[in-house]
C-alpha cells in the first residue's frame, strides 16, 4: 500500500480563470509515519491544513516544512474543505480544497499538506512555477491524496 496524488492550481482574476495546472505531489517521510500512527491509532488528527509559499527549493520527502510559507496578505495556513473521493474505487482518495482570496502581491510557489493550523507534520509538498497573484485574485488548492 501506498500514497500518491496530484495538486491542481486554479487562478482566478475579476471572475475569470486565467490559469489551471495539475501536477503531483510528494509525500513526505514525516507524513508516512503519521498516516502509519493514525492507522492503528497511535497518533490522532488528520491532515486539513493547507499552506502556501514563496520558498523555490525542490520537494524532496525529507521536507517538515515550507522554505517560505506566507502568513499574511490572505495567504496564511487555512483548514481546507476535506472530502473522499474515488480515484480507482470508492472513498480511496483524500480530497482537500482550499480558496485563498489576496490582499497583496505574492509569487506563491509552494505548497503543503499539515494536520494542525500551525507547525505540526506534513504530509505533502510540492513546488511549482510561480504563480503571480495580485490584490483581488484567488487562488484554490485542490489536493489529492490516493490510497493504494
Amino acid at each position: 500500500m501506498g500514497l500518491k496524488g496530484q495538486l491542481r492550481i486554479k487562478q482566478t482574476r475579476d471572475g475569470k480563470v486565467i490559469r489551471d495546472e495539475v501536477i503531483k505531489n510528494v509525500i513526505t517521510n514525516t507524513g508516512m509515519a503519521e498516516v502509519a500512527g493514525l492507522i492503528n491509532e497511535d497518533t490522532s488528527g488528520g491532515f486539513k491544513w493547507l499552506a502556501i509559499g514563496i520558498g523555490v527549493t525542490g520537494a524532496q520527502a525529507t521536507d517538515t516544512t515550507l522554505v517560505s510559507e506566507i502568513a499574511s496578505g490572505g495567504g496564511s495556513r487555512a483548514a481546507a474543505t476535506c472530502t473522499r473521493v474515488q480515484t480507482s474505487v470508492a472513498n480511496d482518495t483524500a480530497q482537500m480544497v482550499k480558496e485563498w482570496t489576496f490582499s497583496a502581491t505574492f509569487a506563491v510557489t509552494e505548497s503543503g499538506i499539515f494536520d494542525a493550523a500551525s507547525d505540526g507534520v506534513m504530509l505533502a509538498r510540492q513546488t511549482f512555477a510561480a504563480w503571480n497573484v495580485v490584490s483581488g485574485d484567488k487562488l484554490e488548492l485542490t489536493w489529492k491524496v490516493q490510497v493504494s
